[in-house]
């Protein structure tokens, strides 16, 4: 089961259940889905959205000084697991030849391509920083 589909399938969960907040929430998501030019969307830019209004949650947070709404965990709740710093610089020291780049920033894109975007950038920037 895709993202896409495991999320219209606790929408319905949650309008039986009556619990507002996470049908909500559901259906902002299922309304950013709709205004892309595909119908059916992979996983991967299924996150990319719910990053993007993560993100956007927490700058409304910020400027309001909250630290966290119910909007923002259950979005959360459907981010997959984001790895840890160990295995990805693990991972940069077995596969990326430096040699192959200008500066060590260079090589964040293919980094971030490999991890299909559960990398955060700030991490994978600050670990080339240190290598």
């Amino acid at each position: 089961m895709s993202l896409q589909q495991k999320i219209k399938s606790d929408l319905k969960e949650s309008m039986k259940a009556k619990n507002e907040a996470k049908t909500s929430t559901l259906r902002v998501l299922l309304g950013e889905f709709a205004r892309q030019p595909s119908k059916e969307l992979s996983d991967v830019e299924v996150i990319a959205i719910i990053r993007k209004l993560i993100k956007s949650e927490a700058e409304t947070l910020s400027k309001t000084g909250g630290e966290t709404s119910d909007y923002m965990l259950i979005l959360e709740g459907y981010m997959p697991k984001q790895p840890s710093e160990t295995e990805i610089t693990d991972w940069i020291k077995s596969n990326i030849d430096f040699s192959q780049f200008k500066n060590k920033m260079q090589a964040m894109k293919p980094i971030l391509t490999h991890f299909a975007g559960m990398a955060d950038g700030n991490v994978v920037k600050k670990i080339l920083e240190s290598l």
